[in-house]
């Protein structure tokens, strides 16, 4: 992955410390996150009625997508920290999960802002593609598409001269597929145009929203709540695109503050993409009144679990 995949694999004596420290910042973050999304799955798995719910079904989505995002971006910086070296073949199917994973979050944040937008403007006739049984459907388109620039990468790739895919041992970077210029440039471009469109929906969504708070005299709380999540998921698509600005912030800052490259490497990799995906689940998961009290009644500590058949009063 771009954001990740800079870092530099030397572990030589005089960085071993620093290495120390990154793991040791990482680990606990990813064990904390893989704790939350275990207890949201089982909280879903054992009330049925969410569900019946479009919304809560896209959470769920985003959760198990986070979840291969972390799985395969944490498994190649544990690799590239260690300079574990090993053949494309082995390589390329992390990088893949990993780049898919990253791409396919803005999509999912922006599905979610439609479905709010549905949720208010279509309350009793929703379009049957946003109804819970047909929801599937949008989901793997979402995957469809944020497969296609990985897919990419592969077609154009071209490695360097006595490289061997099944045996040459490599470094895990993105760099190992992404070697060309022409495919670099490719890559920018559709990023950016990917993730342009997104803040474009994103936009769309929450100024149609805030114009109905604004004209509408009953239900103003369900749609103030619509407001803000629309807001959140913009501000998680602003994290996620400022991954790309790492290159810049690497030529600007590193001749003027006291840090290495691989040590800016790693204050983007925390902060715009291991950070993002630990504070999602807790944002529109423990916003969420019904999923919250479901939640600590699973939890340990917190009493027996509330009546299995009581109603979820799920959220507008």
């Amino acid at each position: 992955m771009q954001n990740l995949t800079e870092l530099s694999g030397n572990t030589t004596s005089s960085n071993n410390l620093s290495v120390i420290v990154k793991v040791c910042v990482v680990i606990p973050f990813f064990f904390a996150f893989l704790f939350f999304i275990l207890l949201t799955l089982y909280t879903f798995a054992s009330h049925r009625q969410f569900f019946d719910s479009s919304r809560y079904i896209l959470f769920t989505y985003m959760l198990m997508n986070d979840t291969l995002q972390l799985l395969s971006s944490v498994s190649l910086f544990l690799l590239v920290m260690g300079a574990v070296q090993f053949a494309i073949v082995y390589c390329a199917p992390l990088l893949f999960v990993s780049t898919a994973t990253f791409l396919n979050t803005p999509l999912i944040l922006s599905t979610m802002s439609l479905e709010r937008y549905v949720a208010i403007f279509y309350p009793l006739h929703r379009p049957a593609i946003w109804r819970p049984e047909w929801i599937w459907i949008i989901i793997l388109s979402l995957w469809i598409i944020s497969c296609i620039l990985p897919t990419v990468d592969f077609v154009l790739l071209r490695l360097k001269p006595g490289v061997d895919v099944h045996s040459t041992p490599v470094l895990c970077k993105t760099n190992v597929l992404n070697a060309s210029p022409i495919q670099a440039l490719f890559k920018v471009s559709l990023n950016g145009i990917f993730f342009a469109v997104v803040a474009v929906v994103i936009l769309f969504t929450y100024i149609r929203i805030l114009l109905e708070t604004r004209q509408m005299r009953q239900d103003r709380v369900s749609v103030k709540k619509a407001l803000h999540t629309v807001l959140l998921h913009g501000f998680q698509l602003l994290l996620c695109m400022m991954a790309f600005s790492q290159p810049v912030a690497e030529f600007l800052l590193v001749q003027r503050v006291n840090l290495s490259q691989a040590d800016m490497s790693f204050i983007y990799y925390f902060c715009f993409i291991l950070l993002p995906r630990f504070l999602s689940p807790l944002i529109y998961g423990l916003r969420d009144e019904s999923l919250r009290s479901y939640m600590k009644k699973a939890m340990p500590g917190f009493g027996a679990r509330i009546d299995p058949n009581k109603e979820v009063q799920t959220a507008k």
